[in-house]
């Protein structure tokens, strides 16, 4: 499995057998294949990305960038 983060956008997660819990216990179901999930918090489908972040501007605060 592997997990790019997206300069603004979402998580961006490749892999099959991906099991996705939130932390209340509950279970996703995740189809075998890339998906995102959410970061700017403005999805209607959380934890699942919906490219709302295009619509409100979302601008990521952390970087991936160790020398940032």
């Amino acid at each position: 499995m592997t997990i790019k983060v997206r300069e603004n956008g979402p998580y961006r997660v490749d892999g099959d057998d991906v099991t996705l819990i939130d932390s209340t216990g509950r279970v996703y179901p995740v189809k075998d294949g890339p998906f995102a999930l959410c970061r700017c918090g403005a999805s209607a489908t959380k934890p699942f990305c919906d490219k709302s972040h295009r619509r409100i501007g979302f601008k990521a605060s952390e970087s991936t960038d160790p020398n940032a």
